[in-house]
């Protein structure tokens, strides 16, 4: 199997035959469409959709009031204009009172892709793509503002319209497993991300379906203030909407907490599934994993050992994702 360097490379390798299937897919096809047109382009990769997570904007450019383009980034743009005048935003205003010019903003969602690499379970490989929209947003200059936020991104803005139709951008693709090595690499001490990868191993959901079948992670990169890298990764689980509301209160043990266990599980579809979610949507309260214990001790065997002992562990050194 490829090392580190080489699944970096490799995954850069696949960025320009991606691109180019963002440009030739429409949007209006939706995931099934991206992932049929994926397969055409990399027919060695079995990409699946995994998750989309929508909601977000981020700030665009500049448009005039017939809609011609202006500026491709609206801060640039706006931190050019504020040099030239010294940092005088009221001349800025006075300069441009007798325009028309409005902020756009790139309102979108990302998909995220999966395909299995290899038998581990952080062996595979994430695909993030964007499907965005230019929107026009409110019109610069008229809300006098005072200081540069203001201007870029006013609490109240107008109505947003349309400038186009959606569109699909490549925004990112690495080998999990790769990314979590490096993250080892700076921090030896494991992160709660391959704390958690550890347990699914060991549970019954390892032995039941791959990580990547129910979560992604959202990774994140940067260099600290000594130009150190620092890797951030947090699992998203890609079930569709909210967890199920746990069915049992604190103090509840035994057969009933066994039944909302099994309930829980049943609805998010693997076994397990209360654990992973107490240790990262918050969905299943603390005490649980204290009962469940106190529970085996006590001759209640109606979880496998092998998911006691990773509970039991669990409860020595806690920890969230």
């Amino acid at each position: 199997m490829k090392q580190n360097q080489g699944w970096i490379e490799y995954c850069k390798s696949l960025s320009p035959a991606i691109v180019e299937t963002c440009a030739k897919t429409p949007v209006n096809t939706g995931p099934a469409g991206l992932v049929k047109a994926l397969g055409n382009a990399l027919p060695e990769w079995k990409f699946r959709h995994a998750l989309g997570r929508g909601g977000w904007y981020r700030l665009g450019g500049i448009v005039d009031g017939a809609g011609q383009r202006i500026s491709d980034s609206l801060e640039s743009w706006l931190e050019n204009a504020i040099d030239e005048r010294d940092g005088d935003i009221a001349r800025l205003i006075d300069d441009f009172a007798d325009q028309q010019l409005f902020a756009t903003r790139l309102v979108g969602q990302t998909h995220y892709l999966v395909a299995s690499a290899g038998p581990g379970n952080e062996d595979f490989i994430q695909l993030e793509i964007e499907d965005l929209q230019e929107m026009r947003a409110h019109q610069l200059f008229i809300n006098e503002p005072t200081t540069l936020e203001e201007l870029v991104d006013p609490r109240s803005s107008d109505a947003l319209t349309p400038l186009g139709l959606p569109f699909y951008k490549f925004c990112r693709i690495q080998h999990i497993a790769t990314f979590l090595k490096r993250m080892l690499a700076q921090k030896p001490e494991p992160a709660s991300i391959h704390r958690m990868l550890d347990d699914w191993s060991k549970s019954s959901a390892g032995g039941t379906s791959a990580f990547h079948n129910h979560w992604v992670i959202a990774t994140r990169e940067h260099l600290d203030r000594y130009h150190q890298p620092v890797f951030r990764a947090q699992p998203i689980a890609t079930l569709a909407g909210e967890p199920p509301e746990f069915e049992a209160s604190s103090g509840t043990s035994g057969l009933a907490l066994h039944d909302a266990l099994s309930q829980f599980d049943r609805e998010i579809g693997y076994p397990s599934a209360w654990y992973f979610h107490m240790l990262t949507t918050k969905a299943v309260p603390h005490w649980v994993a204290q009962t469940v214990v106190e529970d085996a001790l006590a001759g209640f065997a109606y979880l496998p050992q092998r998911d006691v002992e990773v509970v039991r562990n669990w409860l020595h050194r806690p920890y969230s994702v």
